[in-house]
C-alpha cells in the first residue's frame, strides 16, 4: 500500500513539479485580476461560499470555522459575526454539511482546550488568502495554500505563554441527525518538536457517505518548547494517540513567545497515507516563504480569472462577475493522486456537490472556457462508473450520494459530446448512461435513478415513489441525452429506446388540471394509474412529489421539446401569459436550479423581449456585490455561473449545442475559449440604466443573424456576436425558434 502511495504521487509530482514552478509566469505589468474578487459575496443569507485560500480547483481549502454569538455552528464554516474556532483544511463552497477537518488554533495564556474561540477584527479575503487579528488571543493570523498543503503565519502580538493547537476531532456539523457528520477514530504521533502527524477518520454529511480518512502532516519554522497531546479532555506527555471512538483529541505545540514572534506552519493533507501529506509538503512548498506561496497562487488565479474580459462595466457588475468566475472553480476539486479506494491512471475528482446543481450552467461554462479542465472533470465520472459502478449526481469523501433529480451527469456527457469536447472515452461514458437507465440502483438516494422500474415500464414514476415529478421529467430529458451520445455514436437500437422515453414527462400532465385560471400541469398518479391529489407546495424536498421547486416550474421543464410543450400549454400566447403569471406572482425561485432555464422560455414563442426583461429585472433584484449577493446557495458555483451567462446575454441549454440570446447587462465582454480564441459580445447602445435592453438587430461574426439563438459550432473557433440594442422591442429573433424534437425534420445529433 505505501509503495502504491507513493508511486502515485511521484507521477503526480513529475506532472505539476512544485508548486512555484507550476504557477504561470504572467508578463510583467499584466492586470491583477485577484483585486476584484471579494470573496464575501455572498457568505449570508444561505450563499454559503468559502472564505479562505485555495487554488483553482484545490483539493484543500483551508479557511476559519466559526460559531455565531449565540453558539450556532455554522456548516459551512464561515460566519459574518461571531468567533472564530479555528482554521481548518477541507471545505465546501456554495454548499454545507461536509468536512471542516485538521482545524489549528493559536492560544494565548494557560490552554484550556473547552474554550478555544475567539472575536475577530481587520479580516481581509482575498483569492489564495485570508487574515484576521484574532483578539482574545492578541494573535494576527494569516493563510495561504498550494494544491494539498495549508500555510499559516502567526504572529503573537504580545509576549508569553503561547500555543498551536490541532484539533484532530474537529469537524462541521458534528452530530447525531441524519445530515450530520461522525467522528470515527483518529491518530496522532508526535516526530519532533516541531511535527506531527496521523490520520482522523469521520463518516457521513450531508452526502450520507462512507467513512472518509483525512491524513495529515504539520510542521512549524520554530521547534517548540514542548508539544503535548490530549486523549479526552486531559493534556498530557503521550507522543503516540490513538483514538477509536468519539472523544477529543489533537496536540499543542507550547511556546514562550516573544512579543510579535512570528510562528509559521505548513500542514499538508492527504486521502492516501500521512507519508505522503508530509511528501506534498516537500513538493509543493519546500521552503518558509509565505509571501512566495501567496504570490504562486495568485498567478494561478489570475490565469483563470483573465479567461474573462469585460468592458464599460460599473464598479459593483466588475467585483460580481470576477468573484463569480472565482466561485466556479472551487468545486468539483482534483484529487489525481490521491484517490484511496482504486489505482487508475484517469484523473480524479471529487465534492461533485452536486451536478444537479452544476449541469444547467456550470458545466457548460466550463466547456467554453476550461475544455481540458471540463475534459478531465467528465473523465473522472467515466472512472467512477468503471469502479464505484454508477457516475454520481453528488460525490464527497470519495463516496456517492446523494441523488436529488435525474441521472443528471448524462446531460454532462451529452453537453461535451455535442460540442465536440475531445479526448473522452465516449464509448464507456455511454455505457455509463445506459447503466443509469436500466439497472435500478439499490439506494436510490445514493446513486442512478430511484423508481426506474415504474418509469420504465409505465413511462411515469408513481406515488409509490418520492420525487415522482421532478424525476419523471429529469428522467425524461436525461433519455434525450442518452439518445443524442447513442445516435452520434451510430447506435441506432439504444437511440430509439432513449428517444422513446424523451416524452414520457406526458404522461404525468393532465390537460384538466387547472390552478389559477391555466389549464394542464404536471400531476401525481398512483400505482394503479389514476390521478392522486394534485400537488401544490411551493417547494418539494426529498419525499416530496417534486423537489425543491412546484408545479409552476416543473410543468415547463422540457428542454428537449419546449415545441410540444407550449402546444400543450395552450400555445404561444397562453404560454406567454402562464410565463408572465409565474415571474409576477411570485411562483418563480432564482434562489433554486429547477428553474434556472425559465427566464429564457419566452425565446421558444418568438419573445426574446420577455426574456430580456426577465434577465434585467433579476440580476438587479436578485444579485449584487454585498455579502448577501446570491440569492441562495451559490451551489458549487451554479448561481455564480448563471450570472456570467445572463450578464453576457446568452445562456446554454445544457446537454444541446445552442445558446439562447436574452440580453446583455454589461456593454462588452470577451471569454477566452482554446487555442487563443475567444467569443466577443458587444452590446451597442447598451445603457447604464438598461433601459436599451431589446435587441434590435445581431451580427455573429460578420452575418446577420435573426435567429434569437445560435449554435455551439459557431463560436467553437471563436466569433463576434454583435447586438445592437433599443429601448423598446423589436421584430428580431421573433421567427424560426430555438430547436425541439417536435419540428419537422428535427436535428438532434451528429455522427462522430
Amino acid at each position: 500500500m505505501k509503495l502504491r502511495c507513493l508511486s502515485l504521487l511521484l507521477i503526480a509530482s513529475v506532472a505539476t513539479s512544485s508548486f512555484a514552478q507550476k504557477s504561470e509566469v504572467r508578463r510583467a505589468g499584466a492586470p491583477d485580476y485577484t483585486r476584484y474578487v471579494d470573496p464575501f459575496i455572498g457568505v449570508d443569507w444561505g450563499g454559503n461560499t468559502f472564505v479562505g485560500s485555495t487554488v483553482p480547483f484545490g483539493m484543500l481549502k483551508v479557511g476559519p470555522d466559526m460559531e455565531t454569538f449565540d453558539g450556532r455552528r455554522s456548516g459551512f464554516g464561515y460566519s459574518s459575526n461571531g468567533l472564530i474556532l479555528g482554521f481548518s483544511h477541507l471545505h465546501l463552497s456554495g454548499a454545507a454539511g461536509k468536512y471542516g477537518n485538521i482545524r489549528v488554533a493559536p492560544v494565548t495564556g494557560p490552554l484550556n482546550l473547552n474554550d478555544i474561540k475567539t472575536p475577530r477584527t481587520e479580516e481581509v479575503a482575498k483569492p489564495g488568502y485570508y487574515a484576521a487579528t484574532l483578539t482574545r488571543p492578541k494573535v494576527r493570523a494569516e493563510l495561504t495554500s498550494s494544491r494539498r498543503v495549508g500555510f499559516h503565519r502567526y504572529t503573537f502580538l504580545n509576549p508569553g505563554e503561547a500555543h498551536l493547537t490541532v484539533n484532530v476531532a474537529a469537524a462541521l456539523n458534528l452530530g447525531t441527525g441524519w445530515e450530520d457528520q461522525t467522528f470515527v477514530g483518529a491518530e496522532v504521533h508526535v516526530v519532533s518538536n516541531s511535527e506531527i502527524q496521523g490520520i482522523a477518520r469521520f463518516r457521513g454529511g450531508w452526502n450520507r457517505g462512507g467513512e472518509y480518512r483525512v491524513f495529515y502532516d504539520m510542521q512549524i519554522d520554530t521547534p517548540a518548547a514542548a508539544v503535548r497531546t490530549w486523549n479526552g479532555g486531559e493534556l498530557g506527555t503521550e507522543r503516540d494517540v490513538v483514538v477509536t471512538s468519539d472523544k477529543p483529541v489533537g496536540a499543542s505545540f507550547d511556546f514562550n513567545a516573544r512579543a510579535h514572534q512570528v510562528v509559521q506552519a505548513k500542514v499538508g493533507i492527504s486521502f492516501i497515507s500521512a507519508e505522503q501529506a508530509k511528501k506534498s509538503i516537500q513538493v509543493e512548498i519546500p521552503g518558509w516563504s509565505f509571501e512566495a506561496v501567496r504570490h504562486a497562487n495568485n498567478k494561478l488565479w489570475n490565469a483563470e480569472l483573465e479567461k474573462l474580459q469585460v468592458k464599460g462595466e460599473t464598479e459593483a457588475q466588475r467585483h460580481q462577475l470576477y468573484t463569480a468566475m472565482y466561485h466556479i472553480m472551487m468545486m468539483p476539486v482534483d484529487r489525481t493522486g490521491e484517490n484511496p479506494l482504486w489505482s487508475s491512471t484517469e484523473p480524479y475528482y471529487d465534492d461533485y456537490y452536486a451536478i444537479w446543481d452544476t449541469y444547467r450552467t456550470s458545466s457548460p461554462l466550463l466547456t467554453l472556457i476550461s475544455p481540458d479542465r471540463q475534459r478531465d472533470i467528465i473523465r473522472s465520472l467515466i472512472d467512477i462508473y468503471r469502479h464505484a459502478g454508477y457516475m454520481p449526481d453528488a460525490r464527497s469523501g470519495n463516496d456517492n450520494g446523494r441523488t436529488q433529480g435525474g441521472s443528471n451527469a448524462n446531460v454532462v456527457i451529452a453537453d461535451a459530446f455535442v460540442k465536440g469536447l475531445k479526448g473522452i472515452d465516449y464509448a464507456t461514458a455511454l455505457q455509463a448512461m445506459l447503466h443509469d437507465a436500466e439497472v435500478p440502483p439499490k439506494d436510490a438516494q445514493k446513486e442512478g435513478r430511484g423508481g426506474l422500474k415504474d418509469y420504465n415500464e409505465r413511462g411515469f414514476i408513481t406515488t409509490a415513489d418520492e420525487r415522482a415529478g421532478s424525476r419523471t421529467v429529469e428522467y425524461a430529458y436525461d433519455d434525450f441525452a442518452i439518445a443524442e451520445v447513442a445516435c452520434g455514436l451510430g447506435e441506432q437500437k439504444q437511440m430509439d429506446r432513449a428517444l422513446a422515453r424523451t416524452h414520457n414527462f406526458e404522461h404525468l400532465w393532465d390537460p384538466n388540471m387547472a390552478v389559477s385560471g391555466f389549464k394542464g400541469f404536471l400531476r401525481p398518479r398512483k400505482p394503479d394509474g389514476s390521478w392522486a391529489e394534485p400537488y401544490l407546495t411551493v417547494r418539494g424536498t426529498w419525499p416530496d412529489f417534486m423537489y425543491e421547486g412546484d408545479i409552476w416550474t416543473y410543468s415547463l421543464y422540457a428542454p428537449q421539446d419546449m415545441r410540444r410543450l407550449i402546444e400543450m400549454a395552450g400555445g404561444n400566447q397562453r404560454f406567454n401569459d402562464r410565463m408572465d403569471f409565474t415571474f409576477a406572482r411570485g411562483h418563480f425561485d432564482i434562489s433554486n436550479e429547477p428553474g434556472f432555464l425559465m427566464p429564457v422560455l419566452y425565446n421558444y414563442t418568438g419573445r426574446p423581449d420577455k426574456s430580456a426583461d426577465v434577465a434585467h429585472l433579476l440580476l438587479e433584484k436578485a444579485f449584487n456585490d454585498t455579502r448577501a449577493g446570491i440569492p441562495g446557495n451559490d451551489d458549487s458555483g451554479a448561481m455564480s455561473s448563471w450570472l456570467i451567462f445572463q450578464s453576457l446575454g446568452i445562456f446554454p441549454v445544457a446537454g444541446q449545442d445552442i445558446y439562447l440570446i436574452s440580453s446583455p447587462s454589461v456593454p462588452d465582454a470577451s471569454l477566452a475559449l482554446a487555442n487563443g480564441k475567444k467569443l466577443h459580445i458587444v452590446a451597442e447602445g447598451l445603457d447604464a440604466a438598461g433601459l436599451n435592453r431589446y435587441v434590435q438587430t445581431a451580427t455573429l461574426n460578420g452575418r446577420s443573424l435573426t435567429t434569437n439563438w445560435f449554435r455551439h459550432a459557431e463560436i467553437a473557433n471563436g466569433g463576434t456576436l454583435i447586438l445592437k440594442m433599443g429601448s423598446a422591442p423589436s421584430e428580431w429573433g421573433k421567427t424560426n425558434p430555438p430547436p425541439s424534437l417536435s419540428d419537422p425534420g428535427a436535428r438532434f445529433c451528429e455522427k462522430r
